[in-house]
């Protein structure tokens, strides 16, 4: 059930990072649900190999290169999709910025809802 709603709040969350940014482009909810799911699977199974592969850069620039693979992963999902577009990579550092910013809130959320059971 969790999984299914946070899901569902982070197609949400696509839609209000294209309404805020006119640098990302969402053409419907079935295509934020189609992109969240792409960025969801893009970040659980490129994104642990990417961050191994840059270690040393990401070390040298004290983390911040990590935001730089937060938006290749963003602009990946907007290239494989047609539903889902970004205006270039500056879009997709900021669009994957308000993105993940939305997504801890909808984690936290989700967390403290599922945790009163």
């Amino acid at each position: 059930m969790k999984i299914l709603l946070k899901w569902l709040l982070s197609a949400a969350a696509l839609l209000l990072v294209a309404y805020l940014y006119s640098g990302v482009q969402v053409e419907s909810f079935t295509s934020a649900l189609i992109a969240a799911l792409v960025i969801g699977l893009f970040n659980a199974v490129l994104r642990p190999v990417l961050v191994v592969l840059t270690l040393p850069v990401t070390i040298v620039t004290v983390g911040l290169f990590l935001f730089v693979i937060n938006a290749l992963m963003f602009w990946a999902a907007a290239g494989v999709l047609g539903g889902f577009h970004v205006a270039g990579f500056g879009a997709a550092l900021l669009g994957s910025l308000i993105y993940s910013v939305l997504g801890l809130l909808i984690e936290s959320a989700l967390g403290g809802l599922f945790l009163q059971k």
